[in-house]
């Protein structure tokens, strides 16, 4: 009997893994077929410089010597008018030499006007609630410290919020080290499958884009109707991207506003960022799916890609559980009764059509990018895939041990940058840029066809 028991239990995490499973290759399918298409919505680009409102560059930092100078003055070299523009770095008591840094650009040029936090709650969201008290842009826009905006990324982000239902704008993001790692390479190639790919076709099929929390824009009006920045949530980019479309906002996405990135570069690292984003992520799959069911301003479709966005990390313990449930049957004599060839065929079938889904969303990234030489990459995808589901399944262990216990998390994580340091000279000083930064520095769009960038 409990033999019995066990496979029927096996059978069921199979089959709830294959429908769960199929579902999002299906989604992934139909995302990238959909990117594919030259149909697509008119690009706010047209708009770019027309009409320039007062912003506020919001740029959190704690600890960031190694790239607060690059930060800051790729922001300074940007083509936007330096009487509309407001420049915030928010140092959050920082130990290290960030604040002299930050003070030596504001003496320079006066529009930077840093905010330095010496007491409070840590964590990025806390920073920017003090931080917004005083702005004075109508449009608020943030990057993270290690980012390297384009002269022309604060154009391209600003032009969108002409659009009165825009409430956040999210721009591109691209590693500028690529070749620092094994990891970094695919890192690039997952950053380029997300943006190029799956945000970009989320857009034109009118749903909404996915706020990252940098490269990235939100009205003053819209962030005030929601009640401002989550303090509590790790993760406030989602956050205040469910907040924003369940009040009606709508977040638009620019593929042609590209700010350069550093990559982690060991899993150590990697493992950690992943832990924070997952713990935050399904944090807010918890705090908004009811109200994304009853929500009456958006359609049954809209609601569907919100969930599926929001539920994503969970296909991580659903693979584990059907791969457990695989080898159950397998070892147990019993569960041979049926017809192992027809079954066998039909696990390695769904196999190949799951697995292809997201092989395919890199496919199309690279071809739009003309950087058909990192497609060579693909397969060593397999172990970041491995490596990724470890990562994800420990931190919603974690999540889910916390949160029934009611116990707190783990709490802000900062990602640790290797960029050199300033006994170095900063970045692209003392060493030659990548090609990437040297076409971000250009302001120019990095797909060989543009046309295919679209």
């Amino acid at each position: 009997m409990a033999i019995t028991a066990l496979i029927i239990f096996s059978w069921t995490l199979i089959g709830i893994a294959m429908v769960v499973l199929s579902a999002y290759a299906v989604r992934h399918y139909y995302l990238a077929y959909s990117r594919l298409r030259i149909a697509h919505p008119r690009e706010a680009d047209e708009l770019v410089g027309f009409v320039m409102p007062r912003i506020t560059v919001f740029i959190p930092m704690h600890n960031e010597e190694r790239v607060a100078r690059d930060v800051l003055q790729a922001i300074v070299d940007c083509d936007y008018d330096w009487e509309l523009l407001e420049v915030i770095p928010v140092n959050d008591r920082s130990t290290d030499s960030t604040r002299a840094i930050v003070d030596d650009f504001a003496r320079r040029y006066p529009f930077i006007k840093p905010y330095h936090r010496s007491e409070g709650s840590g964590g990025k969201p806390a920073a920017l609630i003090e931080a917004t008290v005083n702005a004075t842009g109508e449009i608020y826009l943030m990057f993270d410290a290690d980012y390297v905006p384009g002269r022309a990324v604060l154009k391209m982000l600003t032009a969108p919020f002409l659009d009165p239902e825009i409430g956040a704008v999210m721009g591109r993001v691209v590693p500028h080290n690529i070749g620092d790692s094994l990891l970094s390479c695919l890192l690039s190639l997952e950053r380029s499958a997300g943006y190029q790919s799956v945000q970009q076709a989320r857009y034109n099929l009118g749903f909404t884009a996915q706020f990252g929390g940098t490269v990235g824009g939100v009205r003053a009006a819209a962030l005030r109707a929601v009640g401002g920045w989550n303090p509590e949530s790790l993760t406030e980019d989602t956050d205040i991207t469910f907040a924003l479309l369940l009040n009606g906002w709508r977040t638009a996405y620019v593929n042609r506003a590209e700010c350069y990135e550093e990559v982690p570069q060991d899993w150590g690292v990697r493992r950690r960022q992943l832990s924070r984003w997952v713990t935050g992520h399904t944090e807010c799959l918890h705090n908004y799916w009811p109200d994304l069911v009853r929500a009456r301003c958006l359609t049954r479709s809209e609601k569907w890609d919100a969930i599926f966005l929001l539920a994503m990390y969970l296909t991580a313990p659903v693979i584990v559980l059907g791969w457990l449930a695989s080898l159950v049957l397998f070892f147990v004599p019993e569960a041979h009764a049926v017809p192992v060839l027809p079954i066998a065929m039909l696990i390695i079938g769904y196999q190949l059509f799951s697995n292809q889904a997201t092989f395919l969303e890199i496919g199309v990234a690279t071809l739009l990018d003309g950087t058909r030489l990192r497609a060579l990459l693909m397969p060593l995808s397999l172990f970041n895939f491995f490596a990724n589901t470890a990562a994800i399944c420990n931190a919603l262990r974690k999540f889910y041990w916390n949160r029934f216990w009611g116990s707190g998390g783990d709490g802000w994580y900062k990602t640790h940058r290797t960029r050199p340091g300033p006994d170095d000279q900063g970045f692209g000083l003392n060493q030659a840029p990548s090609e990437a930064t040297r076409q971000s520095l250009k302001g120019l769009y990095r797909a060989n066809n543009q046309g295919m960038g679209d």
